[in-house]
């Protein structure tokens, strides 16, 4: 299974479209649209998660497209950093915690 960061998504983009989408291309397990925590309104881009030989498809098939009037980022998304980062650009050792 991978997943999928899909970026410069259409605002007005929906969870459903965006599964509509890439199931073009195989089975898709989740599809989400990240969205703003207070206003509730689109941040702009989502993930995806596919078989792998699904994704890889997916991938190669609609980077660079365009999804009304954007073009869209596909590639395969990083995995979340386990990082204490304060933003400060201190440098905390986990083992104190």
């Amino acid at each position: 299974m991978k997943s999928i960061f899909v970026g410069n998504l259409p605002w007005s983009a929906t969870n459903e479209e965006l599964e509509q989408k890439f199931s073009e291309f195989g089975k898709v397990s989740s599809a989400r649209i990240v969205t703003d925590k207070f206003t509730g309104k689109s941040r702009g881009f989502g993930f995806v998660d596919m078989d792998d030989a699904d994704a890889q498809k997916a991938i190669a098939a609609l980077s660079g497209q365009k999804w009304g009037e954007r073009e869209m980022t596909v590639n395969e998304a990083k995995p979340k950093s386990n990082s204490f980062g304060g933003g400060r650009g201190e440098r905390r050792d986990s083992a104190r915690f």
